[in-house]
C-alpha cells in the first residue's frame, strides 16, 4: 500500500527539499549511497572488489532541466572512469547511466544531447577497458532509450541496457534483444506506472520469470538484478535448465540491500555485481529504494522529524 505514495513522493520537489536539508538523513542514506564524491565511489569499489564482487557505479541525478547540468554529469562520468583506470579497478567496475541525467528530457534536442553525452561516456569507458550500462526509467522513455542504445552499439557493441519486468511489453523486448553480444539487466522495475502498461502484484514476479527464461535461453549476456530469494532460486534453476556456464551471466544487487546474500552468492562462485550510486542527488533514488522496501520508511521519517 505504501509503494505508490513513495514513488509519487520521489518526484516531489518540496519533499526533496525537506529531506536534503535534514542533517540526519545522511546516516540513513549512507546504507545505499557510497557518498557524495568520486573518492567515496572508489573506496566502495575497492572494498567490494576485495570481497570478490564487481561494481557498476551510478553518478546520481535524473530529470536534468539544463544542458549545463547534463554536461556536468557527463564530465563526472568521464572523471570517475579515468580514476577507475588509474586505480587499476576498471576490470572490476563499469558505470550505469540514466539518459535523463544527460539531457534526454530536455525540451530542445534532448535525445541528441543524451546520445552525444552517452557516446562521450562510452569512449571514456573504452579507453580504460570497461563497459557502460544504460539504465531504464519510466515507460515513456523506453523507446527513446532503446533507440539510443542501438546507436551506441554501432561503435561499442558491449553497451548494456535494462529491461523492467513489470512492463507488459518487456517479454517481447527480451526476445528482440537476446542476441549474441547483447548485455541485458533484468529488474522488476521501480517507477509508478499506469495499469495499462504495467503488471502489478504477483503478475510482476511471473513476468520476471518468463523474461528471465527468454534471456537465459538466448545468446546474450543476462544480468539478473533481484534481491528476492524466490527469484534467485528460480534464476538458478533456469540457469541449470539452459545449461548456462559460469561467466555467461551475472547476478546484480543494490549497494546496501541484502549484503550477506551478496557475499554468499559470490562465495558460491556466482558472478555478483553491486550497483553503487554516489553523488549529492540521492533523493529520487533513495525514495525508490523505500518503495521497494517500505520497512525502511520509519527510520527515514524519524530522521526527517528529528530536531537535533
Amino acid at each position: 500500500m505504501l509503494r505508490e505514495p513513495l514513488l509519487v513522493a520521489a518526484r516531489s520537489p518540496r519533499l526533496r527539499s525537506v529531506a536534503e536539508k535534514s542533517r540526519l538523513t545522511r546516516p540513513v542514506v549512507d546504507r545505499y549511497v557510497a557518498g557524495p564524491g568520486e573518492q567515496d565511489a572508489l573506496a566502495t569499489t575497492r572494498e567490494l572488489a576485495a570481497a570478490g564482487m564487481s561494481v557498476t557505479l551510478d553518478f546520481l541525478g535524473e530529470d536534468t532541466t539544463a544542458a549545463e547540468q547534463a554536461q556536468h554529469t557527463v564530465a563526472a562520468y568521464r572523471s570517475v572512469l579515468a580514476a577507475l583506470g588509474e586505480a587499476g579497478l576498471a576490470g572490476q567496475a563499469e558505470v550505469s547511466v540514466k539518459l535523463s541525467a544527460i539531457g534526454q528530457s530536455l525540451p530542445v534536442d534532448g535525445e541528441k544531447i543524451a546520445l552525444d553525452g552517452a557516446r562521450d561516456i562510452c569512449a571514456a569507458a573504452a579507453a580504460v577497458g570497461t563497459t557502460v550500462t544504460i539504465d531504464m526509467e519510466d515507460h515513456t522513455t523506453t523507446d527513446s532509450t532503446l533507440s539510443i542504445v542501438r546507436e551506441l552499439r554501432v561503435d561499442h557493441e558491449w553497451v548494456g541496457t535494462v529491461l523492467q519486468a513489470y512492463l507488459k511489453r518487456t517479454e517481447s523486448d527480451c526476445r528482440d534483444l537476446a542476441y549474441e553480444g547483447s548485455r541485458i539487466r533484468l529488474c522488476k522495475g521501480a517507477y509508478a506506472e499506469p495499469e495499462s502498461v504495467a503488471f502489478t502484484g504477483a503478475e510482476v514476479e511471473r513476468s520476471y520469470q518468463r523474461c528471465l527464461d527468454v534471456l537465459l535461453g538466448g545468446a546474450g549476456y543476462p544480468m539478473i538484478a533481484t534481491h528476492d530469494p524466490v527469484m534467485i532460486i528460480a534464476a538458478r534453476q533456469a540457469i541449470r535448465r539452459h545449461g548456462r556456464t559460469a561467466g555467461s551471466y551475472e547476478f546484480q544487487m543494490l549497494h546496501g540491500v541484502r549484503p550477506a546474500e551478496q557475499r554468499a552468492l559470490a562465495a558460491q562462485g556466482e558472478r555478483m555485481r553491486i550497483y553503487v550510486p554516489f553523488g549529492d542527488e540521492w533523493y529520487g533514488y533513495f525514495m525508490r529504494r523505500l518503495a521497494e522496501r517500505p520497512a525502511n520508511l520509519l527510520l527515514f521519517l524519524r530522521s526527517l522529524t528529528s530536531k537535533k
